[in-house]
């Protein structure tokens, strides 16, 4: 059964469709004798009444390898008509790569060259904070903030808040 799993797995990693339903056959018959093995050892059809509960078999493994069968057959199904169609177009079954998907992977090297290159620059700069304390350091200043009425500032300060128990009689 591993052998079945190992040999699916490295047929499924060919260019070559047809190596990779190979490999997708193998996977699911790998599947198959693995529910196989773990339904243990046969025993009576669970029909309520006709046997003991402990003689009795487990449908549950069995539901699954069905499952797996008839999942099986519907993605070799789809495998074989993507086949069919790439022999139609190409007279060939090999996938060849993509250039938009080489040129996204180009550029993301790039952005990844570059993004090391600031963390260099950011590691350098000792000084950097990250407090965001009053309206000359604020993240975000909106201009013309007098036409949201709605809006309110409740951007941190270093000033203390008045406290509104505090009425100002020193008692």
């Amino acid at each position: 059964m591993a052998v079945l799993y190992a040999c699916g797995v490295y047929a499924m990693l060919e260019r070559s469709l047809t190596r990779v339903l190979i490999g997708f056959l193998l996977l699911g018959n790998a599947t198959n004798l693995l529910l196989l093995i773990v339904m243990g050892a046969p025993g009576v059809a669970p029909f309520f009444g006709s046997a003991p509960v402990d003689e009795m078999s487990d449908p549950l493994p069995q539901a699954l390898t069905l499952t797996a069968i008839v999942i099986t057959f519907a993605v070799s199904a789809f495998l074989l008509a993507l086949i069919y169609r790439s022999w139609q177009l190409g007279q060939a079954d090999t996938v060849a790569d993509d250039e938009a998907d080489l040129e996204v992977r180009e550029r993301a090297a790039e952005a990844e060259e570059t993004m090391d290159e600031e963390t260099e620059i950011e590691d350098a700069d000792d000084d950097a904070t990250t407090d965001f304390v009053g309206t000359d350091t604020a993240p975000i200043t909106i201009l013309g903030a007098r036409d949201f009425a709605g809006l309110r500032d409740d951007a941190p300060v270093d000033r203390p808040s008045p406290d509104p128990q505090d009425r100002g009689d020193d008692a």
